[in-house]
């Protein structure tokens, strides 16, 4: 047992299980309850006991089956309820995430709500713990005052009284004791005086004290001090009952009194209720205070946040707007601030912007038209030059040698500059949106067969191999497709694989789906730099200007290429290696107006390997979809042989086929 001097009466500490004595730092309330006075139940009630069946429960007459049946159905609504919140929490924490993700004014306000929140509940909680100390403390200090006061008053009265019988000793402590009941600060003190144990006198009292008051209220541990010293006062912390609803919270102060040679404890109660309630006032007005203040913390902060980040949200869709084209989008300028220094000047680039990419529009316009009404006006002397040149040509036998190669070079050349003229033809009809398609439905190996027949020559002149690689059963397919711009574009990729090819075989894959054709043009030869890829589909560009060329060809085979891909709604890719070769890749929808979502050959298709290039009759080929049976130039199925692996579009892979317009196309001579 502890006891210590403070102030006028000493403090009893009660333990590790009660209130501590003199205790208004241990919490915000002066006595609260002890677990074993709220868990037991209050007396006269007619609560169950522990083995008597309660209100709600079912007697044992209720069928066993009719139980299982409701405990089932009752768990699965808690399981269906519980899964229902539990939806609705993922998605409020997703909601909650995007809008911190996307939102910079939604994290600002969340961010400083918080940090508000974190300082009020501090402060709170400092605030009312401060208060409920001094209101403690000054409550306990005017009770020790008013107990010492009063017990003196009784020791006084006590020690001058002479009585010779227990009956006019039992009323003379009685209207005593009931004096103590008055003169204090309030009306809510009470006594009670218990004769000290193990006395023997004849003339005494057990026990006098205040209506509902009796030794039982009184802490053990507080009894205890009181008994051990006759002189000082003591005060603990404790609740006092007050019938059946529970208790107020109350200090009890102790001391020791003498009548007639008999020892007694004088104890006095002080209920604190009142300073409890004026606590409890004080801290709801400090939360709501609180509460108000997070409110208008938040408030303002969406306010300020608004007005920075709104003049940025504006820019921010301005610029949207001026990438989609609309080039005469503006931020309104309002007032003089940085905002409105920002806007303008976003403003000034804008217009900037606008001239430059207009004046660019209005030169490639001109160029377009230029090429077309040159193109179109060099149509008939050229006309007239090669009936000229024909003529020569034919009677080149009956010139010297001189004229007959003059003759010759006149020939080939005229042929050249025709087919750059007809290409930049074809350019120019793309450039004015005019180009259409004559679609029809047709065998795709149809038109493989008959670029292999044109290219056959040429493969022959650079001892390379043509052949194709197919898992399409009876080598048909059928696609509605523009025979002749797939044509025209097989026909290029073809020719351009055989000059590059450097004496190597040229393989042609093709493989399709429900609603994708594709068609991969490799080779085996030089292959291509990055550097290359990033050009290969740009106009009149050629990857070595000085290589010597022998099959003709204006520059613009891939741009047309690129352009015949689009209208048919299609890709084309390009895959290269220095020294493995490369690889173009036309991807078709089989459908007209059908969107692609992947190509059925894989780029390159064979892996990327230069050693694939030794296995040209060693099919099939197993890729990621299915078995390549190789043919060549659409003749008989060779042996079984290598195995390949899906060679997955990588660093050095050029791809063209969105919709686009004018220069976008790109093209390799």
């Amino acid at each position: 047992m502890k006891t210590s001097q403070e102030g006028p009466g000493h403090p009893v500490d009660s333990g590790s299980g009660g209130a501590v004595a003199g205790g208004p730092d241990a919490g915000t309330s002066f006595a609260p309850p002890s677990p074993a006075a709220a868990a037991a139940p209050p007396l006269g009630t007619d609560e169950p006991g522990p083995d008597e069946p309660g209100p709600d429960e079912p007697g044992p007459d209720v069928p066993g089956g009719a139980m299982a049946r409701a405990w089932s159905q009752l768990c699965h609504g808690l399981a269906a309820a519980g899964r229902g919140i539990w939806r609705a929490l993922k998605a409020g924490e997703a909601a909650l995430g995007r809008s911190w993700r996307t939102s910079l004014q939604f994290r600002t306000v969340l961010t400083t709500l918080v940090i508000a929140s974190i300082a009020v509940i501090g402060v709170g909680g400092y605030l009312a713990g401060q208060i409920s100390s001094g209101l403690f403390k000054e409550r306990l200090a005017q009770a020790q005052v008013e107990s010492s006061r009063g017990a003196t008053q009784v020791q006084e009265s006590f020690s001058g009284a002479s009585l010779s019988d227990q009956q006019r000793v039992s009323t003379f402590v009685r209207d005593e004791l009931q004096l103590l009941e008055v003169g204090g600060s309030d009306d809510n003190r009470k006594y009670l005086m218990v004769k000290i144990p193990h006395q023997d006198s004849t003339l005494a009292v057990s026990s006098v004290g205040s209506i509902g008051v009796t030794s039982a209220i009184i802490p053990d541990e507080l009894r205890q001090v009181v008994q051990a010293n006759k002189t000082g006062q003591f005060w603990q912390s404790m609740e006092l009952p007050t019938g059946s609803s529970g208790g107020h919270p109350a200090v009890a102060i102790g001391s020791q009194v003498e009548l007639l040679n008999t020892g007694y404890e004088l104890y006095m109660f002080y209920d604190l209720n009142s300073a409890q309630l004026t606590l409890n006032y004080i801290q709801s007005v400090l939360w709501l205070a609180g509460g108000i203040l997070l409110l208008l913390i938040g408030a303002i902060t969406w306010y300020v946040t608004r007005m920075v980040v709104r003049p940025v949200s504006l820019a921010a869709a301005v610029s949207e707007k001026l990438a989609a084209g609309r080039l005469e989008e503006r931020i309104p300028v309002v007032g003089e601030d940085e905002m409105a220094r920002l806007a303008t000047s976003f403003n000034k680039m804008a217009t900037s912007l606008q001239d430059q990419i207009n004046a660019l529009a209005a030169l490639s316009e001109m160029q377009q038209r230029f090429v077309s009404d040159v193109s179109h006006e060099l149509r008939t002397p050229l006309t007239t030059v090669r009936m000229a040149a024909e003529v020569l040509f034919d009677a080149r036998d009956d010139f010297d040698p001189i004229n007959k190669r003059s003759s010759e070079l006149l020939f080939h050349q005229v042929e050249r500059f025709e087919l750059l003229l007809a290409d930049l033809l074809e350019i120019s009809r793309f450039d004015a949106g005019v180009a259409d398609l004559d679609v029809e439905s047709l065998d795709i190996f149809s038109v493989i067969d008959s670029v292999i027949d044109a290219a056959q020559p040429v493969a022959e002149a650079n001892h390379s191999q043509l052949s194709v690689v197919t898992r399409l059963r009876n080598h048909k397919c059928i696609v509605e497709m523009d025979a002749r711009r797939i044509d025209r574009i097989l026909r290029n990729l073809v020719l351009n694989a055989l000059e590059h090819s450097e004496g190597r075989p040229v393989k042609i894959f093709v493989s399709a789906d429900e609603s994708a054709l594709a068609v991969a043009v490799r080779d085996y030869g030089i292959g291509m730099s990055p550097d290359a890829l990033e050009h290969v589909f740009d106009r009149f560009w050629r990857a070595d200007p000085a290589r010597a060329r022998t099959t003709g060809g204006s520059g613009l085979g891939l741009s047309i290429a690129t352009e015949d891909a689009r209208l048919h709604g299609g890709w084309l890719d390009a895959w290269g290696t220095p020294g493995e070769g490369a690889c173009f890749r036309l991807t078709l929808p089989r459908k007209r107006g059908g969107e692609l979502e992947h190509s059925p050959v894989p780029l390159p298709p064979d892996g990327g390997a230069a050693a694939a290039s030794l296995h040209l009759n060693t099919g099939p080929i197993m890729t990621n979809t299915g078995s390549f049976g190789v043919v060549g130039a659409l003749g008989a199925v060779g042996p079984a042989g290598s195995t390949t692996h899906n060679g997955a579009a990588g660093p050095g892979v050029a791809k063209t086929g969105t919709p686009s317009h004018g220069d976008q196309g790109k093209a390799e001579s």
